[in-house]
């Protein structure tokens, strides 16, 4: 198990380093096609392997044509643009909101999910430490991240409500949650293939880096990732499987400063570190308590 989350929490972290280097010659859409072009290339291999029944009810083609959309073709996109601005370090960091926006969004439109005192102070935490992040105390709107910024808020909450959404009208299907991934991003991909050649032009020379970055970043943090954690969710449930998000920023930080040599003000890792305070706390049960508990009901091998 433990070298499953190591490799997910990986190959996620670095993805907003593929994302940064990608759209230095593409257009950030071009980059978003190439993500889930190669992505659902490869979960569609994995799944012909596995012999995986795909959906052919048109309504749940249509549940994943809009999970598609809030999921992927928005905010792969929307990350897409504003790394063109922002630094792969600060857009992991918003990233970082998802957990929260997710909760927002159950509260909003799951009638079994209610408000408590720990949640809405988990989601207080968690949005004041965005404020940290933009340092709001010098005025967010002349903060020079703050276009990009609200471009990632903006993808966090389509990640979001996408989760919810999926859970309420997928989730009860009778098909397995990889065949279910690879109609989704299918369906992403053919989404942009249909604007690509209205709203961008293919660049003259592509440098092979980019490339390589855009392929790393569907085949690995799109396609092998997503089959990395629904065997974590097998395996040790989904609770301590969604606590990789609370890693990512650590593993981009450190790749971006020395990867691509960024600088970040001492705002920016502490706003992180108040957001996933944030997230932690909205949570009914914390993932320390909750793995501690698993621990203590696991029966002795003695």
């Amino acid at each position: 198990m433990q070298s499953r989350f190591v490799a997910l929490t990986l190959i996620w972290g670095a993805s907003f380093l593929f994302i940064k280097i990608g759209v230095e010659a593409l257009a950030p859409m071009q980059v978003a096609f190439g993500r889930m072009a190669f992505g659902a290339l490869t979960l569609l291999l994995i799944s012909l392997a596995r012999r995986e029944r795909l959906p052919h009810e048109p309504r749940v083609w249509v549940h994943l044509f809009v999970a598609a959309t809030l999921a992927n073709t928005l905010p792969f996109t929307l990350f897409a643009y504003a790394e063109r601005t922002v630094s792969s370090s600060l857009a992991s960091i918003g990233n970082a909101t998802v957990p929260l926006f997710t909760l927002l969004f159950a509260l909003l439109f799951l009638p079994s999910e209610r408000p408590t005192l720990r949640r809405g102070m988990g989601l207080a935490v968690g949005f004041f430490g965005v404020l940290v992040v933009l340092g709001a105390w010098r005025g967010v709107t002349g903060s020079p991240d703050a276009p990009g910024m609200l471009l990632i808020l903006i993808a966090a909450a389509c990640y979001g409500g996408s989760g919810v959404y999926m859970r309420r009208y997928l989730s009860t299907t009778s098909y397995s949650i990889l065949a279910l991934s690879v109609g989704q991003i299918g369906v992403g991909a053919l989404q942009l293939a249909v604007v690509l050649p209205f709203a961008t032009k293919m660049p003259t020379h592509v440098p092979l880096k980019v490339i390589a970055s855009v392929f790393a970043l569907g085949a690995f943090g799109t396609g092998i990732a997503y089959v990395l954690c629904y065997a974590l969710i097998r395996i040790a449930g989904a609770t301590i499987t969604s606590t990789v998000t609370y890693f990512i920023p650590i593993v981009s930080i450190l790749i971006g400063v020395v990867g691509l040599g960024e600088q970040l003000a001492w705002n920016a890792p502490v706003g992180a570190a108040v957001i996933i305070a944030g997230a932690v706390l909205s949570r009914d049960q914390s993932p320390i308590a909750f793995m501690t508990s698993r621990l203590a009901r696991r029966p002795s091998n003695s």
